[in-house]
């Protein structure tokens, strides 16, 4: 426990701010690579999470699916993405389509919902399967 309030932001004597604030604008109180290397990997989780929310908020996406091996996934600190590989030219997308649009509208789709978290990379859309929607109740 610092003996120095950390809204004061008080430095001297040795005694660094509790809330670092000179890190984030680069001074010398915190190495400027290690908030760049933070700042890409919290990009790319929120990138990845968005990309699968806006995927599966798609009426004609059932689901996402890891591929066939179970590689297509974004890897992050705590977790990963499943169906989402952000690459450095393009991201892939696998998904499980629900039965009744034609599969290449299903796929457009997709893209559009993606829209610009793409960030100028290409979009690769893999229908991994294909399901009905019964109207059964489960009880």
């Amino acid at each position: 426990m610092s003996a120095v309030p950390e809204s004061t932001g008080v430095e001297g004597g040795g005694l660094r701010a509790a809330a670092s604030e000179g890190a984030a604008r680069g001074s010398p109180e915190g190495p400027p690579e290690r908030d760049g290397r933070a700042a890409a990997e919290e990009e790319g989780e929120i990138s990845a999470r968005r990309i699968a929310d806006r995927v599966l908020s798609c009426p004609d996406v059932a689901d996402l699916s890891r591929g066939p091996f179970g590689v297509v996934a974004t890897h992050l600190p705590g977790g990963m993405v499943p169906g989402v590989a952000v690459r450095d030219q393009a991201i892939e997308v696998d998904i499980v389509a629900r039965y009744g649009r034609p599969l290449p509208e299903v796929a457009d789709l997709v893209r559009d919902a993606i829209g610009g978290l793409a960030r100028g990379r290409r979009v690769d859309v893999t229908i991994a399967d294909v399901v009905t929607d019964v109207g059964e109740r489960k009880e």
